[in-house]
């Protein structure tokens, strides 16, 4: 069974200004994420989900059938829309945008951020992990196990301002013991990888929501999702946050969950500055072969 790509595109971008999610960074117009798209079908993945909001959605579909042809037919799901949520105008979350997929998904699926390049390593990794746990789920009776491609810290920082990034605490046997999302990581002015001043190692295993994920987790999403709700309701700012919900079944020993370093380039746009090393960036691998210009 071919896995599914779920891309998160729905952010309103609030450091950056703007519909980051389809800022260009190829020459032909393409946005990061079609570059995702090209990395993970041709890892093996099948079908393309992504989650907007729907004053985007005929902008981020005119894009994709622009950029793809007319043959690629991705399937997009409003986060804003969703029955489940009230009615606001921050979207509630990475984990409340991967509910909002639970009509639309029966088979093992990656999670990834719209404006975040993960590196077609990445994807190759993940797909045959997530076509293996679909093999070895019908002989064992056991939790779940999940995947998730992490990075080193000081490879996943901006110049331009703090990022926010989910540091990972790894078992001996390369399982996830504990993921906490730190906020404003920058480095000082002596070079140190800092949050709020406290220091962070530079090779710290870093989340950029690159997870491989089986459709039970919809069932936890949408039970924890209600009680956030009830917590916090009146609270504008809450978000429900996927590495938080993962983190906490895999302390209940709910779900195990594999961690898998690369060593793919990643890049990623927060500040509208970032443009120009993404396109500088794409632009290298396009002349050493990586990419065709244009995609299609």
């Amino acid at each position: 069974m071919e896995p599914t790509l779920v891309i998160m595109a729905a952010g309103l971008g609030s450091r950056f200004g703007g519909t980051k999610q389809l800022a260009s960074v190829g020459p032909h117009g393409e946005a990061i994420f079609d570059y995702t798209i090209h990395d993970a079908i041709r890892a093996g993945f099948g079908n393309v989900v992504v989650i907007v909001r729907s004053d985007i959605e005929e902008e981020v579909r005119s894009h994709l059938l622009a950029q793809h042809g007319p043959n690629f037919q991705p399937i997009l799901v409003c986060q804003d829309l969703d029955s489940l949520a009230p009615s606001r105008t921050k979207p509630w979350g990475t984990g409340h945008a991967i509910l909002c997929t639970r009509n639309v998904l029966n088979e093992p699926f990656a999670v990834v951020n719209a404006d975040d390049f993960y590196g077609a390593e990445a994807f190759k990794t993940l797909a045959s992990a997530l076509q293996t746990d679909a093999t070895e789920e019908a002989s064992q009776e056991a939790p779940d196990r999940y995947q998730l491609v992490v990075y080193r810290l000081d490879r996943t920082l901006s110049e331009r301002g703090t990022v926010s990034r989910g540091v990972c605490v790894v078992s001996e046997r390369g399982e996830l013991k504990s993921i906490t999302e730190h906020l404003a990581i920058e480095r000082d002015a002596r070079g140190t990888i800092t949050t709020a001043g406290v220091p962070l190692p530079a090779d710290s295993p870093v989340s950029m929501n690159l997870w491989g994920l089986r459709p039970g987790l919809l069932k936890a999403l949408e039970r924890d999702f209600s009680r956030f709700v009830s917590d916090h309701a009146a609270d504008s700012k809450a978000e429900f946050l996927l590495p938080e919900v993962i983190g906490a079944m895999v302390l209940r020993g709910d779900v195990v969950v594999d961690v898998r370093p690369t060593s793919a380039t990643w890049l990623g746009i927060t500040y509208p500055g970032d443009i120009d090393d993404a396109r500088q960036q794409v632009a290298m691998m396009i002349a050493g072969g990586d990419y065709p210009s244009p995609l299609r």
